[in-house]
């Protein structure tokens, strides 16, 4: 049976060990022990199949800075299944699940770097992230909007992403 739930504590051992293998190193398991330290998570969700966390996704808050003024948004990252479960639905089951309840606290602007035939399938697309200054900035930035939200401006990212990167 999968379910699909917000994060606590007591997963932080489990997330750490699907980030793990997923990327087949520690460097993201790692980020996202910073970020939520930090206290930089504006949403973390878990996928679960048979009371055992395979999947995990993590969005932190992403300031998108236009002169005077900062806009809120969001950073997906990262998206991560354990090797054995992808290609089963899951990690598309996180996004959406995710999306809905970004969208429901009112979030209107989410950014991503990833591969962008994956991501494009949920809306997310270079050309709406272009007009961002990123240290980021290539064809694999790509933004999705929920209603009205920035079209320019720097995005400033939570510190652990890196200093050049958070501003």
């Amino acid at each position: 049976m999968n379910a699909i739930r917000t994060a606590r504590p007591e997963d932080r051992a489990a997330i750490r060990t699907v980030e793990e293998r997923a990327f087949g190193r520690t460097d993201e398991a790692d980020l996202v022990d910073a970020l939520v330290a930090a206290g930089d998570a504006v949403l973390e969700l878990v996928a679960e199949r048979d009371g055992h966390i395979v999947g995990h996704i993590l969005f932190t808050r992403l300031a998108v800075e236009s002169g005077e003024q900062d806009i809120d948004a969001v950073a997906l990252a990262p998206l991560a299944v354990l090797p054995d479960f992808q290609g089963k639905g899951i990690g598309s089951a996180l996004i959406v699940e995710a999306h809905r309840c970004l969208r429901d606290q009112g979030e209107t602007l989410s950014v991503v770097l990833g591969d962008p035939a994956y991501y494009g399938r949920f809306g997310y697309r270079h050309d709406r992230a272009a007009g961002f200054d990123s240290v980021f900035q290539c064809e694999e930035l790509m933004a999705l909007a929920w209603g009205a939200a920035p079209l320019r401006g720097r995005l400033a990212y939570a510190p652990a992403f890196g200093a050049e990167a958070g501003g």
